[in-house]
C-alpha cells in the first residue's frame, strides 16, 4: 500500500529539486522531514509542502501508521518551459528557458 502527492507547475528547475529527491529517498518520514526543514534551499519548501500532503494522504485516506512511513520514491520531472529571448550581439536573439517541474513523494509502510 502507498500513498502518494504530487505539485504541478512548480517554478522551480527539477534539476535543483533532484539533489534534494535524493537525500530523503528511503528515509523514514519524520527524519526526512528535519532534512529538509534544516536544508537551505528552495526546493527544500516545496518538497516538505509535498511530503507532508503525502503523510496526510497516508494517515487519512489509507488509515496507516505515521510511525511506519518511510519515503519510498521522490522525484522532480520537467514541466512545461517558459521561453523568453534575450538580445544579443549582431541582431540575434538568445533563448531563456524559465523551467517548471512536478515535484512527487511516494510514501509506504514498512513491514
Amino acid at each position: 500500500m502507498e500513498a502518494r502527492a504530487i505539485a504541478k507547475y512548480v517554478r522551480i528547475s527539477p534539476l535543483k529539486v533532484n539533489f534534494i529527491c535524493k537525500e530523503i529517498r528511503g528515509k523514514q518520514v519524520d527524519e526526512a522531514l528535519s532534512i529538509l526543514r534544516f536544508t537551505p534551499k528552495q526546493g527544500a519548501r516545496v518538497l516538505e509542502k509535498v511530503l507532508t500532503s503525502a503523510i496526510a494522504n497516508a494517515e487519512n485516506n489509507f488509515n496507516m501508521d505515521r510511525d511506519n512511513l518511510f519515503v519510498a520514491d521522490a522525484y522532480a520531472n520537467d514541466g512545461p518551459h517558459m521561453k523568453r529571448f534575450r538580445p544579443k550581439a549582431r541582431g540575434m536573439a538568445y533563448p531563456i528557458l524559465k523551467r517548471s517541474s512536478h515535484i512527487g513523494v511516494v510514501v509506504k509502510e514498512r513491514d
